[in-house]
């Protein structure tokens, strides 16, 4: 049985009054706090106290590709009813789709890696509870959520959080000193400071993050009618739109604010950051104890909201491979689920450096990055695959120039390490 089953009413016609669009935000925020993750997290500050405003270009650059490659992926949950795992699995060679999807999964695993060191990084601000144990904690937390909860209940649940982590960081900009000018210049101007690449791409690793693409087709279709209507389908389609919107832009304003913090404070100072609990330990004296914990409170929040969405995403693309929507009561999905939450934790008791796996987890999903945006690109531009509702040229061209753009970077990044 389909997971949103139960949401959808194929047969009914919603009257998408004036508030009928609000009942249509909720797969977007899903999305949003897969990118204000502990991965975002580290990438942003390291990004702020290494080079203070210079590299927020990347998080408005990233956030412009990830409201294209979004609003690409749920046109195809909502055209053809399937995600991107499943349409994968359906229309390309078993030798094509099986590679993809596993390195989709191995991305999986890298995401949760970090949405579970970030949570456990709080525990141990907040309470000091040690890491391997605080990770102990996030993963069973998670999974009895995943578990135990329906999609509606987790989407309200999530959309708390992330309102939660943006009134966090309301508060703490509001106790600096903010250049919004030279802030503003950086948002638009794109800059390379010498060593920077890796930092580069763990942010656009953490915000344009493989796993959400697949989450995005996936969810966006508990707000589904009827496929066959195409005056609902359009419809579906322009409220997806502002869904997508609305959420991102709250996403690029709390990752741009976690730089505009690390500038304000620890670039400013001359601190460098090599770990999260220095620099909550370090916003205490410049900013009051409160400061501190509220920074904690709001990583909490954000490892577990995060967790939960890359633990849905993994299970999402482990269904796939079988021709199988997610569905938590599914063998497939559970096993998904169980597979990337629980290797990520495993790793975790191996890693040295939690700051530096927080960095380098971020990488890697921008390394895989390519692949999951030219299958997008492949599925949604295919007249077998999306019919009229197929990418028009125009859209084609600039998909194939997001994905140019993410390889171009990625090379980029291979010289910076080995020259």
């Amino acid at each position: 049985m389909k997971f949103f089953t139960d949401l959808k009413r194929r047969d009914h016609k919603p009257a998408f009054g004036g508030l009928e669009i609000f009942k249509y935000i909720g797969p977007g925020l899903l999305v949003t706090v897969g990118f204000i993750d502990p991965g975002n997290w580290a990438s942003n500050l390291a990004a702020g106290a290494n080079y203070g405003y210079t590299l927020l270009w990347m998080v408005t650059l990233s956030t412009i590709m990830l409201i294209i490659l979004q609003h690409n992926v749920a046109h195809l949950g909502i055209a053809t009813g399937l995600c991107l795992s499943e349409a994968a699995t359906t229309y390309l060679k078993p030798a094509y789709s099986k590679a993809i999807l596993g390195s989709a999964m191995l991305a999986s695993i890298s995401t949760s890696l970090a949405e579970i060191l970030g949570g456990a990084i709080a525990l141990n601000m907040l309470f000091h509870i040690p890491i391997r144990a605080g990770a102990l904690i996030v993963l069973v937390f998670v999974i009895i959520m995943l578990l135990s909860n329906s999609y509606r209940l987790i989407e309200k649940w999530i959309i708390a959080f992330v309102s939660i982590i943006g009134l966090s960081f309301i508060y703490e900009l509001s106790l600096v000193n903010i250049d919004w000018g030279q802030a503003t210049m950086a948002w638009i101007t794109p800059s390379f400071p010498q060593g920077s690449m890796i930092i580069i791409m763990s942010v656009l690793g953490a915000v344009v993050m493989p796993h959400n693409l697949f989450l995005h087709s996936e969810v966006i279709q508990s707000r589904q009618w009827n496929l066959k209507d195409d005056k609902i389908i359009k419809k579906q389609l322009d409220f997806e739109l502002f869904d997508t919107l609305f959420s991102m832009i709250i996403g690029w304003a709390i990752n741009s604010a976690m730089i505009l913090l690390a500038a304000a404070t620890f670039f400013k100072t001359k601190t460098p950051i090599t770990e999260l609990q220095q620099s909550h330990k370090i916003l205490e004296p410049l900013l009051g104890g409160q400061a501190s914990v509220i920074f904690a409170v709001a990583l909490l929040f954000a490892g577990i909201a995060s967790t939960i969405t890359s633990g849905m995403a993994a299970g999402s693309i482990f269904a796939g491979m079988y021709k199988e929507p997610y569905d938590i009561k599914d063998n497939h999905s559970r096993l998904g689920v169980i597979i990337s939450l629980v290797l990520a934790t495993s790793i975790i008791f191996v890693i040295s450096n939690p700051f530096n796996g927080l960095i380098f987890s971020q990488m890697l999903l921008s390394m895989q990055l390519p692949f999951t945006i030219f299958l997008q690109v492949y599925l949604t531009s295919s007249d077998k695959v999306m019919g009229k509702y197929k990418n028009s040229p125009s859209t084609r061209i600039i998909l194939y120039a997001v994905g140019g753009i993410v390889t171009a970077l990625n090379i980029a990044l291979l010289v910076s390490l080995f020259l």
